[in-house]
């Protein structure tokens, strides 16, 4: 059995400070690098995100930011917290923020790990006040209690965690590395200014109305809806540029008529048709799967291809790029919502290349995706992973070895 470890309180264990207060009409002195809300992340500081203050004398002395404090944010997601590690050589913080500094040598990453554990279990409910959105007062979040392991414990539990954040912070930007490429690669190869190998046929320009055939989708009352056949919808597509079989979980009830009027096949290309934002209408996705009596809601268009001399596929993606973006948006309208339709649609035109060279493009682009796919899969794993961790570690159900017990 394990010893049950003591418990103290946030205030006891940390110097906890609000930042600067931020009015223009009062704030005097040297302008000075500071961070706010938005700058602290889960487990990291966006230092772009920050801003210029003046600040006083007395500012620069109360307000700076040392190596090893912890950033705690006051509104908003309370308890969202992140170690600042001089990430400037100067800096300060607002007051939209608490600044832990430990008194005792409280191991901060671990403290850090407790803010994230809280957050995930809701211990933060009986601590916050809420109006229009919540806050965790000073008073209140000095009060909280606090598991007090013995520092060398408080050292390896945040060795351990550091171990799982380096690996989650590599597989963060190594996917944000591969983005990077597949953007890339889809801005080189869909619009033929980088050639794949073995092709060097000219591209023509054709009008979507020469490929799609345009229909509106299905509109029925609520109660249709949450059963029956499978039915793609406007997140479907926002989600896309594919859509396989598995993304596609609402379900409508349909008579005989409406099954045939409203299909969705393998092979079509939807577009969003309304939105709250002209950047969102328009948007493309193709769907991949032959999904036995599947139709479209009526927030999307259903492009059906005129002929199979083009890759469904390849047109999805060509509707990302801003060149084509730029079409769609030109033509859209806005009343109470930004709208669409397969009219201004059809006036689009694109660059297309011969059916091989789509298909070798498209290749090329899913190889990108997939690398990317996986990554993503490792990178929730190791989320998970690390759930698993701060709940057995921070709560003392497991115990790390190696540690003496008192006797």
């Amino acid at each position: 059995m394990t010893s049950t470890w003591a418990t103290s309180t946030v205030g006891e264990q940390f110097d906890v400070q609000l930042g600067k207060m931020l009015d223009a009409a009062k704030n005097v002195g040297v302008p000075k690098p500071y961070l706010g809300n938005r700058a602290v992340q889960w487990g990291r500081i966006d230092v772009s995100a920050g801003g210029v203050v003046p600040m006083s004398r007395a500012d620069i002395q109360r307000y700076r930011l040392r190596d090893g404090d912890l950033l705690v944010c006051e509104g908003g997601e309370v308890g969202r917290g992140a170690i600042w590690r001089n990430e400037l050589a100067e800096c300060y913080f607002q007051k939209a923020l608490h600044r832990l500094r430990a008194k005792h040598g409280y191991d901060v990453r671990l403290m850090q790990a407790l803010l994230a554990y809280w957050s995930s279990t809701g211990a933060f409910a009986d601590f916050v006040t809420q109006t229009s959105i919540a806050h965790l007062p000073r008073e209140k979040f000095i009060q909280m209690p606090l598991p007090l392991p013995p520092q060398p414990e408080q050292g390896k539990i945040g060795d351990v965690l550091q171990d799982v954040d380096d690996l989650i912070g590599t597989l963060e930007r190594l996917i944000s590395k591969k983005l990077a490429i597949k953007q890339g690669i889809m801005q080189q190869l869909l619009t033929g200014s980088v050639r794949l190998p073995g092709f060097t046929e000219p591209w023509r320009e054709v009008a979507v109305a020469e490929l799609l055939e345009f229909k509106n989708g299905l509109n029925k009352a609520s109660q249709f809806f949450g059963r029956g056949t499978p039915i793609v919808n406007f997140m479907d597509v926002m989600n896309g540029p594919i859509i396989t079989a598995a993304d596609v979980a609402g379900r409508v009830t349909l008579t005989r008529d409406e099954t045939k009027r409203f299909s969705a096949r393998c092979g079509d290309v939807f577009f969003t048709r309304t939105s709250e934002t002209i950047e969102e209408v328009g948007t493309a996705a193709v769907l991949v799967d032959d999904i036995p009596d599947a139709a479209f809601s009526g927030f999307i268009l259903r492009g059906r291809p005129r002929s199979t001399s083009f890759d469904s596929r390849f047109l999805a993606y060509l509707f990302q790029l801003d060149d084509v973006r730029r079409q769609v948006t030109a033509s859209a309208s806005y009343t109470t919502r930004a709208l669409t339709n397969g009219k201004s649609l059809s006036r689009v035109r694109l660059l297309t290349p011969r059916l091989d060279e789509q298909r070798a493009i498209m290749v090329a682009v899913q190889d990108a995706e997939h690398e990317i796919r996986m990554l993503s899969a490792r990178l929730s794993k190791t989320l998970s992973v690390k759930q698993g961790i701060m709940q057995e570690l921070l709560t003392g159900r497991t115990r790390l070895p190696n540690q003496v017990q008192p006797a």
